[in-house]
């Protein structure tokens, strides 16, 4: 008996703790129905209040009929008088006591009906207060909560793909080298050709006075002195007589 009193125990702690982590794990998905659940309450509160200010209002329609009902039936028991008409003053001014008495019932109620129309305004706007506080409050778990998950996922990648990593550095580092030596090799057979290639040996029949390229600086020198020559020349004819 003792033990399967554990056993029962135990699957009580069992089913408390899975239902502790599925309420956990699905905090803020909880806690923002709850407050639509309670932005739905206080939309049927809003209603019932229109009740109650309709009852108000009705109330007070009525304390005004009942107040010119007292005043009229006043007016008729003073014309009974004047024509000498005790009883029928008489019975106009009890008809008038049970109108005031209606009217102090009437006078409770439309009494009560405020007290609670006010009493019901300031518990709405307060819960909407404390609504829309809890609505921030759940938008800033929700974002600390993506972040934790963000940085939760971000740091079990890099752990899960650290080699994966390393292999696609090495890669990288290979990549590099290769792209060293091709640039190191270019270098190498531009230094060749310097000094065997066709440039080289153009390079030497400069300097020797051979070729196209051995004359060019004086010839480029001749050409612009005589285009200058050719101008001065110009100025000189066109220039006015004294």
């Amino acid at each position: 008996m003792n033990v399967i009193a554990k056993i029962v125990t135990l699957l009580r702690g069992s089913a408390r703790e899975l239902g502790e982590s599925i309420v956990d794990a699905n905090g803020a998905r909880i806690y923002e129905q709850e407050i639509v659940d309670a932005r739905a309450a206080i939309v049927q509160a809003k209603s019932e209040l229109t009740g109650v200010m309709a009852k108000e209002m009705q109330s007070a329609r009525e304390i005004e009929r009942i107040h010119t009902e007292i005043n009229r039936l006043e007016k008729l028991a003073v014309e009974a008088l004047d024509k000498e008409k005790p009883e029928l003053a008489e019975e106009v001014a009890g008809k008038v006591a049970e109108q005031e008495i209606e009217l102090e019932g009437q006078t409770q109620s439309h009494a009560n009906y405020a007290l609670q129309v006010s009493r019901l305004k300031d518990l709405i706007k307060s819960s909407e207060s404390t609504i829309r506080e809890h609505e921030r409050e759940v938008q800033i778990a929700k974002t600390t909560e993506n972040v934790y998950k963000a940085t939760q996922s971000i740091s079990e990648s890099i752990g899960a793909s650290g080699s994966k990593l390393v292999s696609a550095k090495e890669s990288l580092e290979r990549i590099k080298k290769r792209h060293e030596d091709l640039s190191d090799r270019m270098a190498a057979a531009e230094t060749l050709d310097k000094e065997f290639g066709i440039k080289a040996l153009e390079a030497r029949l400069t300097e020797a006075g051979i070729g196209e390229d051995a004359h060019r600086k004086a010839k480029v020198l001749e050409r612009i002195r005589a285009r200058h020559d050719a101008a001065a020349a110009a100025t000189t004819t066109t220039a006015p007589t004294a």
